[in-house]
């Protein structure tokens, strides 16, 4: 049985509020369950599908508030390249969505360790201009968001015992 639980009325309420919402209940299950922050506890705990939300979200953060530049610099590169997240997403029928991950994951692997440096702010602001292969990426990334969110949700709703138990409670 699935240890995340989530309210249905917390879950109808996020339904009224939107895809993003929706997804964002199922999420932040998860990471409260496991203290609030993503740990080797939580990925060995959590199953594919739960754990390829998490990775989503991170990626999702990461692009959209400064692209995968960012999400390396951030540390989070191993995270969402070395996994299976894009095989997972093509799983669930986002073709493209895997795709990028792929294009990206080529670019970690060549620019990784360099983008990764500790770097004044000044510094990591240069590197938006330094690693220009990334910003295709980002901007696919943009643009599809909406559609992939909506895609994730209709994921979720059809495989919801797989991500959460819903609770009356």
């Amino acid at each position: 049985m699935n240890e995340i639980k989530i309210n249905d009325s917390v879950l109808q309420n996020a339904v009224k509020s939107g895809m993003d919402e929706f997804v964002n209940v199922f999420y932040n299950a998860i990471l409260e369950h496991y203290g609030g922050q993503i740990t080797e506890s939580m990925m060995n705990n959590v199953n594919s599908d739960q754990m390829t939300l998490v990775v989503f979200r991170v990626l999702h953060d990461e692009v959209m508030d400064g692209g995968f530049v960012q999400l390396i610099y951030n540390g989070y590169g191993p995270f969402v390249f070395f996994n299976p997240f894009a095989k997972a997403v093509r799983g669930w029928g986002l073709e493209d969505l895997a795709a990028l991950v792929n294009k990206a994951g080529k670019l970690f692997r060549k620019y990784g360790r360099e983008i990764q440096m500790e770097r004044t702010d000044e510094e990591f602001m240069a590197m938006f201009e330094k690693y220009p292969e990334f910003d295709d990426l980002d901007d696919k990334f943009v643009e599809n968001e909406e559609r992939w969110v909506a895609e994730i949700a209709a994921y979720i709703d059809e495989h919801i015992n797989d991500f959460a138990q819903i609770t009356e409670e």
